[in-house]
């Protein structure tokens, strides 16, 4: 190997001199090749097992690597949704002294998929919608961050389940900005546009591939983003104005971006001259409302919607029997003691990489109920946990990566704590 490799990481790994970097990206032997499922893009991107990890390794200029590496380092400090950028590796040179491209080397996020794995068969109009509506949700966040990012697409986003809908994640930002102050309309719109356009195109992909439902109409469903987006944006930064009388109107502004999953940092509100009318506008808003106070009461880190579905029940938990006053942490521990770790443990391991624990919590939940509902009885946890786990979890491609395959599995009998739903 060249003395010239030159390796720029926040947190240098030594493992990362293993990787074969005198080796073209496309000549890198398969036993250092992971086998994951990959997005449209322009450059060459190959995923690689390093120790527990799996690594993405994308090639390109030696200055689009540092502007991208020092973007999303960025993006990461600021808690937007992206991958996690581990360092830019230039000085590549083959055996026989051929420069070889500088590459760009990123975590890979764990339960994520891009949008072509997302269904192997045909993409459904609901699943279509729902993913166009988690990008136009990241693209606001994005955007009230100051970020422009000039290339929205689905192929440079990863998306996560998250309690029946998705969680979007910026994966390529080679082509984006982050600027001090807050984008203009224009920069806003002309993001926007872009990503109507590479929506549509990504989808007609599909649909010439027969891969796309037959009832999706591409154009149409790269249209909801531009509807999505500024329903959303006008939530998050529009100004609002009642008469006085009304003041309810300003706690009913804060809980709708709190169902939205934003918090407000600081708020704006004025009285006109004659006193008779209320001007409201959020000046500093953040995502992740419910995902935080889950992280507080339990240490759970769960995506928004996961994290709205887990609060829900621990409010219900809380409410039941006699902890009505308890102290919130305290009841969120037992919770987390009684209901929630029993499920995760009771999960085999060799189906623990199939959905995040969160996700496998609020499925089992959302089963429980749907079986209730057709039997006309009260299921029990412990029956109804061991019903998905043989009708749907096992059935399910894993979604975590998975370096080394499963070594054994968990024959034991799934055990239960008895659980307070049983008795309501």
């Amino acid at each position: 190997m060249s003395s010239a490799l030159s390796i720029t990481s926040a947190v240098p790994d030594p493992a990362l001199l293993d990787l074969p970097w005198n080796l073209p990206l496309e000549l890198w032997p398969d036993e250092t090749i992971a086998a994951l499922p990959k997005g449209i893009s322009r450059h060459l991107v190959r995923f690689v097992r390093l120790g527990e990890h799996v690594l993405a390794v994308k090639e390109t200029t030696a200055e689009m690597a540092q502007h991208e590496y020092e973007l999303l380092r960025t993006l990461n400090r600021l808690d937007l949704p992206c991958v996690e950028p581990i360092a830019v590796i230039t000085g590549r040179t083959s055996a026989t002294g051929e420069e070889l491209a500088p590459v760009l080397v990123t975590r890979h996020l764990r339960f994520s998929l891009p949008y072509r794995a997302i269904y192997s068969q045909t993409l459904r109009p609901d699943t279509a919608t729902r993913l166009v509506d988690a990008l136009a949700v990241l693209l606001a966040r994005l955007h009230v961050a100051g970020f422009f990012w000039g290339d929205v697409s689905l192929s440079n986003t990863l998306f996560r389940r998250d309690a029946g809908a998705f969680a979007a994640y910026l994966v390529d930002a080679e082509t984006g900005k982050l600027y001090d102050g807050a984008l203009s309309a224009g920069q806003r719109e002309h993001d926007l546009e872009i990503g109507r356009i590479n929506i549509a195109g990504e989808l007609l992909d599909l649909q010439s591939g027969g891969r796309l439902d037959e009832d999706v109409d591409p154009v149409v469903i790269a249209d909801r983003i531009v509807e999505a987006y500024r329903d959303l944006w006008v939530e998050l930064t529009a100004s609002e104005s009642f008469p006085e009388t009304e003041r309810w109107r300003i706690a009913q502004r804060v809980e709708r971006l709190n169902e939205l999953g934003f918090d407000i940092e600081e708020l704006s509100i004025s009285r006109d001259d004659a006193g008779a009318r209320v001007r409201i506008q959020p000046k500093v808003v953040d995502a992740g409302h419910h995902s935080r106070r889950l992280l507080r009461l339990t240490g759970l880190d769960a995506g928004e919607n996961q994290a709205r579905r887990l609060l829900n029940d621990l409010d219900a938990y809380r409410t039941s029997g006699d902890r009505v006053g308890h102290d919130e942490e305290v009841v969120a521990h037992e919770w987390l003691a009684r209901v929630f770790e029993p499920v995760v443990r009771a999960i085999p391991r060799e189906l623990r990489g199939k959905l995040e624990p969160a996700e496998v919590f609020h499925q089992l939940l959302e089963h429980r109920w749907y079986r209730s509902q057709d039997e006309k009885r009260n299921v029990p946890l412990a029956e109804a946990l061991t019903s998905y786990i043989e009708t749907v979890l096992r059935h399910r491609r894993d979604e975590m990566t998975v370096v080394d395959p499963p070594t054994g599995s968990i024959t034991a009998p799934i055990t239960v704590v008895e659980d307070w739903r049983d008795k309501v």
